[in-house]
């Protein structure tokens, strides 16, 4: 029996509920399909942090790096950490030390869920870079506190971070319809945007079979909005990357439907699985966060470890779920409701 290795870290606020669903999930999809998930928690959290004064551990991404893949709830506490020490010290070393260069979500609506746009038949992937751009955390701040203050923030476009992204993006439209927008906005930023869509033009010759779109970020936005079903996959850097998907996961019904992964496509280390959502502060505690979105992300896992039966399995239950009528509108049902509904369609 194959037995996968899972670091499980739950965070902060609703990131211990739903990674809590989301492993009993698992857990009766690995039993059922005939393999082992042996999973470590570790308490790494904004909490952990006001215990200790880091994120994690020094030794953390080394201890972390043993695993098979890592599933994460949320980080995140503003009102006692900032989000840029809990960002920068948990999260994106994580990203960074791994490699896990693209970043995929999935926005599409579930059976039964309503969005709020007068379309329903859209299935776009996003890929985002992960690992550079607008958050390489390139720069400084001098003079501080006077009126004389200067913040510089550098963003690091690399062509290699470049280059393979777009080349992933292309092998993901590739295996799906073909098509491939990618979005910049080299008409203000001349230098880092023009280079990105220099090299997507490059990369176009090898892919004769994927039709190729540039968007501006701006004309993207809309689009998702106004003709969302014309999209199939969209790739962008790290930062439109980041806006794009929450804008994706208020079309798709809401955060507690958008589901993440973080790759490391040549699998020299573990990759990352987390929903797209924060960790919710004012409705910790109260039970009714929704954990679709980390069970999705849950689903991803498994199929980036190659239990693709299983995975299929997961979002099959979700989608008889929700075609039900549980889980669909934020608020209503409560946590362990749903997962007990999902549990029971497995």
């Amino acid at each position: 029996m194959t037995t996968y290795r899972i670091a499980l870290i739950p965070g902060d606020g609703i990131g211990g509920d739903v990674t809590a669903a989301a492993w009993s999930v698992l857990q009766t999809a690995a039993d059922k399909a005939g393999f082992t998930l042996d999973g470590q928690e570790f308490p790494w959290s904004c909490a952990f942090y006001k215990q200790t004064g880091t994120m994690m551990p020094a030794d953390g991404i080394e201890t972390l790096r043993g695993f098979d893949a890592i599933l994460l709830g949320a980080v995140g506490w503003p009102a006692e950490v900032p989000d840029s020490v809990s960002l920068h010290g948990l999260l994106l070393p994580i990203r960074k030390s791994f490699v896990q260069y693209a970043n995929i979500r999935p926005h599409r609506l579930l059976s039964g869920v309503q969005g709020p746009l007068r379309s329903d038949g859209f299935d776009i992937l996003c890929i985002r870079e992960n690992t550079e751009g607008e958050y390489s955390g390139a720069g400084g701040r001098v003079h501080q506190g006077t009126a004389d203050e200067v913040a510089v923030e550098t963003s690091i476009f690399t062509r290699t971070g470049v280059e393979r992204i777009l080349r992933f993006a292309f092998e993901q439209a590739r295996a799906r319809r073909g098509k491939l927008a990618s979005v910049t906005k080299s008409n203000a930023q001349k230098f880092s945007m023009v280079f990105w869509d220099e090299v997507t033009r490059k990369l176009a010759g090898e892919y004769a079979d994927v039709e190729v779109t540039s968007y501006h970020i701006d004309a993207m936005a809309a689009r998702m909005v106004m003709a969302p079903e014309s999209l199939d996959v969209v790739v962008a850097s790290n930062l439109f990357g980041d806006i794009l998907t929450d804008l994706g996961a208020a079309i798709q019904g809401g955060l507690g439907f958008a589901a993440s992964a973080n790759i490391n496509p040549d699998r020299s280390a573990p990759s990352m699985f987390e929903p797209v959502h924060g960790s919710a502060p004012d409705i910790a505690h109260l039970g009714i966060a929704n954990p679709i979105a980390a069970i999705w992300s849950g689903a991803m896992m498994l199929e980036h470890l190659g239990e693709k039966a299983a995975a299929g399995a997961i979002m099959a239950a979700i989608e008889r779920t929700t075609a039900g009528g549980i889980g669909t509108i934020p608020g209503k049902d409560r946590t362990e409701a749903i997962t007990t509904a999902i549990l029971a369609q497995l």
